[in-house]
């Protein structure tokens, strides 16, 4: 009973650590952009050793990459929403457009997408791998028109497509504005009459 504490402390400092630097590196890479930002500064950031910050990555890639990752993965989970066959499609596909705004809007999303982007047009396999990532997590709104077009509630023959066409909808006004020419990010009356415009 004496050990047991002893054995999971280092797993929880390991994990306060890790956790400081992915916070350090987010307010590093927003500040100072990909190429500007080093190691040396994450670690002085984060408080810890340059040593520590290579023990959990093992280059600022891998670091960016992660960040990036976890950063969809919580977009993933925020568009989760399995469809409903008892549900209005109408209201069911305007809280996912809904979402999928709110994840647009995040400072921090906003932020590492244009440092991404220019990151990836002067790296191209720091690009490679973030299409790689990027595209395993964009499954919400796809996974969500293949069950309403299945349950013969929406008419598209390629589920995919139109998945994309609708994404394609919402971010023309509230992503590649704001991450391409500095535009502001939307209010939420704008944010509404893009949701339910691109919905209907």
């Amino acid at each position: 009973l004496v050990a047991m504490p002893q054995a999971t402390a280092p797993a929880r400092l390991t994990d306060r650590k890790r956790a400081a630097i992915l916070a350090a590196a987010v307010a590093e890479f927003r500040a100072s952009g990909f190429d500007a930002t080093s190691m040396d500064r994450v670690a002085a950031t984060a408080g810890v050793s340059k040593r520590t910050v290579y023990n959990h990555f093992p280059s600022k890639d891998a670091l960016f990459l992660q960040i990036l990752g976890d950063m969809m993965a919580r977009g993933s989970d925020a568009l989760d929403l399995p469809y409903r066959a008892d549900a209005p499609v109408r209201g069911q596909l305007l809280e996912l457009v809904q979402r999928k705004l709110q994840l647009l809007h995040d400072p921090d999303f906003a932020d590492l997408a244009r440092i991404a982007i220019v990151a990836g047009l002067h790296h191209p396999d720091l690009a490679r791998a973030m299409i790689a990532t990027l595209g395993q997590r964009e499954a919400g709104f796809a996974a969500w028109v293949r069950a309403a077009a299945d349950d013969g509630k929406l008419a598209t023959d390629d589920p995919a497509f139109a998945a994309q066409q609708l994404e394609s909808l919402v971010k023309g006004f509230a992503f590649w504005p704001q991450v391409a020419m500095g535009q502001p990010l939307l209010a939420e009356p704008a944010q509404a009459a893009v949701a339910t415009a691109a919905v209907d």
